[in-house]
């Protein structure tokens, strides 16, 4: 009995691109992977334009499948939503823009199933057709992110990813409503093959990722899995100490300073730290908030298939 790789693709306005992700996927498995059962589980994340119509015009193919979500819930709810609906034995992770070309999981499945590893991931090994500022953005994240966490993300990392079941079940059984999934990944362990890969640019359509949306998903990430800016707070404080201390010996040794000044410096300057402490803490605070309450990860409004289906 041939072993089944599914695909879980999540979709937000691709219309344009959802046959075309089709045509490749099933080109690859028809005449690469024969030895395989494809599986395809579209997740649109509340499209504003025609995906869902598009992807329920491919049904005429038993193998695809899909979920369709009450509204936008945002990318990491609705890859948590494919994988808790998925039963494949191999389970993958792509766009839909074609960006993560369906012709590496040849080598992915490989890795996984002849290397020993648990699951096969791709990076980017350049980011030609992205602009300076973004590019240095990423390089400077994944810097900040490997220091002041317990994780370590590879540079370029992407979400395409195979996975075995094993590591699929694994990945499901963190929860958390505030999701990062590169990091998710990272934390739970398990053996992973890195394949490199040349930046492709879209098919069709345009990006949904904003520069605000990406800033908070850098956020996500980072408060996720770090420590490091709550102790920030004690450095400031220790800080504020020292420097109040050295203060105070310049004004008992006599030495001559404009007092209004210094003042005004030191108001300006901790005020600054101490808001900017506030503001690490609110942002733990607001992802405790989020969890407490316990609200639902996603929200289905159809679906052609139940969990465990």
């Amino acid at each position: 009995m041939k072993k089944t790789v599914e695909l879980i693709v999540p979709c937000y306005d691709e219309e344009d691109c959802i046959r075309l992700f089709y045509d490749a996927a099933a080109d690859v498995f028809e005449n690469e992977l024969k030895e395989y059962e494809l599986r395809l589980l579209f997740v649109d994340d509340g499209s504003s334009d025609g995906t869902l119509d598009a992807v329920k015009a491919l049904q005429k193919d038993s193998r695809v499948h899909y979920i369709s979500l009450s509204c936008n819930q945002g990318k990491e709810a609705a890859i948590y939503a494919g994988l808790e609906y998925s039963r494949g034995d191999y389970v993958a992770v792509m766009d839909a823009d074609l960006q993560h070309p369906p012709a590496l999981l040849k080598e992915m499945l490989k890795a996984v199933t002849e290397e020993g590893y648990d699951s096969a991931a791709a990076k980017r090994q350049t980011r030609k057709g992205e602009g300076v500022i973004k590019r240095a953005g990423s390089v400077l994240y994944y810097a900040i992110v490997n220091r002041m966490t317990s994780i370590r993300l590879v540079p370029g990392s992407t979400d395409f990813r195979l996975m075995s079941r094993q590591m699929t079940d694994a990945v499901l059984k963190l929860s958390e409503r505030e999701r990062f999934t590169k990091g998710i990944f990272q934390w739970v362990g398990f053996k992973t093959k890195w394949i490199g890969y040349e930046n492709t640019p879209r098919v069709a359509g345009h990006s949904g990722w904003k520069l605000g949306g990406l800033f908070q998903y850098a956020l996500a990430g980072l408060f996720s899995f770090a420590k490091h800016p709550l102790r920030f707070a004690v450095w400031c404080g220790a800080l504020g100490v020292i420097a109040s201390l050295i203060y105070l010996a310049v004004m008992l040794a006599g030495a001559e300073a404009d007092t209004e000044s210094l003042i005004l410096f030191f108001v300006i300057f901790f005020g600054g730290f101490l808001l900017a402490v506030c503001g690490f803490i609110g942002e733990y605070l607001a992802r405790i908030y989020m969890e407490v309450k316990r609200r639902p990860i996603y929200i289905i409004r159809e679906s052609d298939i139940t969990k465990g289906e």
